[in-house]
């Protein structure tokens, strides 16, 4: 994925800064396995802690909905696997 979806008019208003953390987090991920997962997005959130960048409910959802609309498939079902992650 390119970094094509930060300058999508429905995550204008949220600060770059946070939008670049989420591409560094993409490109991490890309390689990793499925086991590898769950401690990579516990130091990811960990990494967010100590540089004070944090999401509200709605900057989730729309970075969500626009990352999808520039996704491969491949890309969405990496995507959708990361939400269930979220979810437990």
């Amino acid at each position: 994925m390119t970094n094509t979806w930060m300058n999508d008019p429905a995550i204008a208003h949220i600060d770059k800064t946070k939008l670049e953390f989420l591409q560094d987090l993409v490109f991490e991920s890309q390689s990793m396995k499925k086991e590898q997962m769950l401690p990579f997005l516990m130091a990811i959130a960990k990494r967010g802690q100590e540089n004070h960048i944090t999401f509200s409910d709605q900057e989730i959802d729309a970075i969500i909905d626009t990352i999808k609309k520039y996704s491969t498939p491949e890309e969405l079902e990496r995507i959708n696997k990361m939400l269930k992650l979220r979810k437990k």
